[in-house]
């Protein structure tokens, strides 16, 4: 009996629409299309087709800086925009029900990329099948083989994460049986650098094992650490009301020093890694001090941006008309579907003698429109716009 109350959701109605994080979710979700585009041409991350081309010192600077400041943030704010909504979901439905529709939601469209678009993209866009091999034949192979294994969750890696979370979100609430109450406490400059320091140390540490490059089951553990404090501070984001109250001075304010100081940095791990010949394997983890400094940079720049970003849309982005609202609406659907998108501008381009930062400019905007243009018309189907 003293669980119950995690059990059976108390009577409480859905929280009201939070704009402003509607907009910054598919802002994140455009971001991706673009990091998507830029490991094309980089050849500076994993993705399905990379183009081998010759990237002059400026490119290489150019899609460097690109990836790793995206890819300090954006996924990881993703990861706590998800958190914030854990909490009132959870309490309004009760564990069996919230976990029920966490699968549904996240499991349902992970299934679909896994045993339809993943092998369709891989088949018919990439060829990647031995001499007059049926799709049929070549899924069969695809499914139970180690393709599968090591990428065939492709972008839903991210739903397939969040869902674990969940998971284990509800079995702290069903063990534990308490809510939390939703008190008024807000984070100070004091315990943003605790946060700081325990992603940069605990990242440090991941590295040592599993440095950057590395993937478990398509999970690049290097950066977990960082998507599970950020979710965490999700949860505590609701429980204690901080996107409403965050002052604006203090969310410019980290916004400022992590912008400035990150780049300082940054040009710092640039000039190292040129002395480096572009070497940079100390850089991607291990007992190095370069792996410390990235782990550190990384950190920083993350939770000063994310809090920026919060205060910055909530203040001067927190409407939807027209355009933001059809983003909105269609943000999942782009998340799910844009893989063989990118993948067909940038195969579409290859013939093409144009230098690389131009290709990715074009694919990343070709990709952007005909993805939300197709989410738009997936979402017409009746069911599909039930899992989209």
């Amino acid at each position: 009996m003293a669980h119950a109350s995690a059990i059976s959701p108390p009577q409480t109605t859905a929280p009201a629409r939070i704009v402003f994080i509607d907009n910054l979710r598919w802002v994140m979700i455009l971001f991706v299309i673009t990091v998507h585009a830029a490991v094309t041409y980089s050849n500076m991350g994993r993705w399905y087709y990379n183009e081998k081309a010759q990237l002059s010192l400026g490119s290489q600077l150019f899609f460097a800086t690109y990836e790793v400041w995206l890819q300090a943030f954006f996924m990881g704010f993703l990861f706590f925009i998800a958190g914030y909504f854990v909490p009132p979901a959870f309490d309004r439905k009760g564990a069996l029900r919230f976990l029920r529709d966490r699968a549904w939601r996240l499991g349902i469209p992970s299934l679909l990329y896994m045993f339809i678009i993943g092998p369709a993209t891989i088949y018919y866009l990439l060829h990647t099948k031995r001499p007059g091999e049926s799709f049929p034949v070549f899924w069969g192979h695809y499914v139970i083989g180690p393709m599968a294994r090591q990428g065939g969750t492709g972008p839903l890696w991210f739903c397939v994460a969040l869902l674990v979370f969940c998971l284990v979100y509800a079995g702290v609430r069903v063990m534990t049986g308490r809510a939390g109450s939703r008190e008024d406490w807000l984070p100070s400059n004091r315990n943003i650098l605790l946060l700081i320091v325990a992603i940069a140390s605990s990242t440090f540490l991941v590295r040592v094992v599993q440095p950057i490059g590395n993937a478990v089951w398509n999970m690049q553990l290097c950066f977990f650490s960082q998507y599970v404090f950020l979710f965490i501070a999700g949860l505590h984001a609701y429980r204690h009301t901080w996107l409403e109250r965050m002052p604006s001075r203090f969310g410019m304010r980290w916004l400022g020093i992590s912008l400035g100081g990150g780049a300082i940095v940054w040009f710092a791990i640039l000039v190292i890694a040129t002395q480096m010949h572009w070497q940079t394997k100390a850089f991607d983890g291990g007992l190095h001090w370069q792996s410390a400094l990235l782990s550190g940079w990384e950190s920083f720049f993350c939770v000063g941006v994310c809090l920026g970003l919060i205060v910055l849309f909530r203040d001067h982005f927190n409407t939807q008309k027209g355009l933001a609202g059809f983003l909105s609406d269609n943000a999942f659907a782009v998340y799910v579907v844009h893989p063989p998108v990118v993948i067909a501008a940038s195969l579409a381009l290859h013939g093409f003698d144009a230098p690389p930062i131009a290709k990715f400019a074009v694919v990343s905007a070709a990709a952007i429109v005909i993805t939300f243009g197709l989410a738009a018309l997936l979402r017409r189907i009746p069911l599909l716009k039930l899992i989209l």
